[in-house]
């Protein structure tokens, strides 16, 4: 079973940056494809930033530009620096791990408000 536990949520003003990490308990980390993704109530959940075992990188349009995800197969982490925020791109952002199966973090909320 692993473990996806995301930190970095908060309260930031339109224009601001945040930058969500995610741990994980498994030791087959590098060969996961990661991902975030974010929901808003009453909608679906729907996919922010992805990255493969060989570090390729997708992202939604709407965040393309000022959105950058990584990872750090040392650390067993992955990360999501938000910059140039906005009111709209608040929500729970989720933590995502894909091999074989899905497993996903608790979630993280994001709150992009003056």
């Amino acid at each position: 079973q692993v473990q996806l536990v995301e930190s970095g949520g908060g309260l930031v003003q339109p224009g601001g940056s945040l930058r969500l990490s995610c741990a994980t308990s498994s030791s087959i980390f590098s060969i996961y494809t990661m991902g975030w993704y974010r929901q808003v109530p009453g909608n679906q959940r729907e996919l922010v930033a992805a990255i493969t075992s060989g570090r390729s990188t997708s992202y939604a349009d709407s965040v393309k530009g000022r959105f950058t995800i990584s990872r750090d197969n040392a650390k067993n982490t992955v990360y999501l620096q938000m910059n140039s925020l906005k009111p709209e791109d608040t929500a729970v952002y989720y933590c995502n791990a894909f091999y074989r199966r899905n497993y996903w973090g608790q979630g993280t909320q994001v709150t992009v408000s003056s």
